[in-house]
């Protein structure tokens, strides 16, 4: 099969069995190295970016290779990954092998060592994602999972979080999001009219309020209850 070998022409068939065997090529590779060297991507994404990447880049940094072949191999890949997102959602199993199932690392406390040698991870590293979560002490951790995108959740013991108003049955105030009304010294007119109120008022309640004027405003926002909160240019 002589498409395996360089060419300076290959037939559209050619160009798309090589993208075809490429890509499953990648798709076992990368599921045999573990989600550990896919961190923060799944499998099917990583392969995506990984090869869309080096098609694309290779035609537009050498000027003697044709734009033919990158797009051929762009189109199958790309049908490729929509085929395999589809096949994903319907079928269980095949799901299962592009994100297998979580990995316990710790449970109650202890460490699981059959899981960080699933995961191929030491316990430095599983130490050190213990910290990024500021838990300082394995025996806080109920259960920290593996995931199939190569990070880890983790879940402390209940004597261990922190306390919450709900804990004490406590009422709080619904959840609001502020609205930015002056971005880096510019008004947004869209939230202005969404919270029926004119450039005039915003301006008075600058100058009143906090002695400064719209173009000193680095950020300014205003929650529901209508309290505008600024932050200027130092």
């Amino acid at each position: 099969m002589h498409f395996f070998h360089g060419q300076e022409s290959l037939t559209i068939m050619e160009w798309c069995l090589r993208a075809i065997i490429t890509f499953f090529f990648m798709l076992f590779s990368a599921k045999i190295m573990g989600s550990r060297a896919i961190s923060q991507l799944r499998l099917l994404d990583f392969i995506m970016a990984l090869m869309l990447g080096n098609i694309i880049a290779h035609p537009l940094s050498d000027h003697s290779i044709g734009m033919k072949g990158s797009i051929i191999s762009t189109m199958i890949i790309i049908v490729l990954y929509m085929i395999c997102i589809s096949i994903s959602l319907k079928w269980p199993r095949f799901r299962k092998f592009m994100d297998s199932d979580p990995i316990p690392l710790i449970k109650d406390g202890e460490i699981l060592n059959k899981g960080l040698l699933k995961a191929r991870i030491s316990v430095d590293y599983l130490l050190a994602e213990l910290r990024k979560e500021k838990v300082e002490d394995v025996k806080k951790v109920a259960l920290a999972l593996w995931e199939a995108d190569g990070q880890m959740s983790i879940f402390l013991d209940p004597q261990f979080e922190p306390l919450t108003p709900s804990n004490y049955q406590m009422k709080t105030e619904p959840f609001d999001l502020p609205k930015t009304i002056i971005s880096e010294g510019k008004i947004n007119f869209h939230v202005l009219q969404q919270i029926k109120r004119d450039e005039k008022w915003l301006y008075n309640h600058l100058r009143n309020f906090h002695q400064t004027d719209v173009s000193n405003v680095l950020l300014a926002t205003i929650d529901r209850k209508s309290q505008l909160n600024i932050l200027l240019y130092k």
